[in-house]
């Protein structure tokens, strides 16, 4: 079984979506660069998107299949406004159905169909900048905590079929994600570390060092402070698998909030 093919896809990407207030706030660069995706960066309209959140975590991996997307308002102490929007794009149940057959036979036993669940933050907020009359279907696709970057990398190898069928496959998170350590008061000047880490990341996409991005926490400078939790990186991970093995990396967007918060967002291109 195939999901009905659209125009094939030889690229895919990780984006950086950093706060919620992206959805409202001009100030974030990060905010113009996503509204100038269809211009700018990838006008090839999919039959598809695939995206994986770090706003989802299930012991195994799941995928939702809805009718319409319901909007998930997954954030706390945002202004009134951003529990207003709405992204009511169709779902993907087809699509669903597919990734689960290929991560299947990609040897994982267990992967579940989510009936009821909308799209998280990391999903909606970015889509509805890129895609915002919310007319392309989508499926999300859940990390799992439990696992390492290697898996994540294999599992977005098992998804790379969905390319030729016409499906976008976007991972959504951020280039750094410490939480803990913004700075309010940063006033454009970047911490040291996180500076070093995210030069680091793009270094090793650039010259296709997979293999040293699957092992980030002992290769990469200030990995563990840069992302204490994986959550916002395995992302990443699933969307180089899927471009391919010899797939290079190209940055597309980078900006910083907060002294900490990365923006990276990055191209991925299939060689062949």
């Amino acid at each position: 079984m195939s999901y009905n093919s659209g125009a094939k896809i030889m690229e895919t990407f990780y984006i950086s979506h950093g706060s919620p207030m992206l959805a409202i706030d001009d100030s974030i660069p990060a905010r113009h660069f996503l509204k100038s995706w269809r211009e700018k960066i990838y006008d090839q309209k999919p039959k598809a998107i695939l995206i994986i959140s770090g706003h989802w975590e299930t012991h195994e991996p799941t995928v939702n299949a809805v009718d319409r997307c319901d909007t998930i308002y997954d954030f706390y102490g945002f202004p009134a406004p951003m529990y207003k929007l709405k992204y009511p794009a169709p779902g993907a149940p087809e699509l669903a159905k597919r990734v689960q057959e290929l991560l299947k036979e990609s040897g994982l036993k267990r992967v579940h169909i989510d009936k009821k669940r909308g799209l998280d933050h990391g999903a909606w907020v970015p889509l509805m900048l890129m895609y915002p009359q919310a007319d392309i279907p989508v499926c999300q696709l859940s990390i799992q905590m439990n696992k390492d970057a290697t898996y994540h990398y294999n599992m977005g190898q098992a998804l790379a079929p969905l390319k030729e069928e016409g499906v976008l496959i976007i991972g959504s998170g951020s280039a750094t994600h410490n939480l803990r350590i913004l700075n309010r008061d940063a006033s454009g000047e970047v911490a040291p570390w996180a500076g070093e880490f995210d030069k680091w990341l793009e270094e090793a996409l650039i010259s296709g060092r997979h293999e040293d991005v699957n092992m980030y926490l002992q290769k990469a400078p200030h990995a563990k402070k840069a992302h204490p939790m994986p959550d916002h990186f395995y992302p990443l991970h699933v969307a180089l698998g899927a471009a391919g093995e010899h797939a290079k990396g190209e940055l597309v967007h980078r900006s910083w909030g907060l002294g900490t918060l990365s923006y990276a967002s990055y191209k991925f291109t299939s060689p062949n």
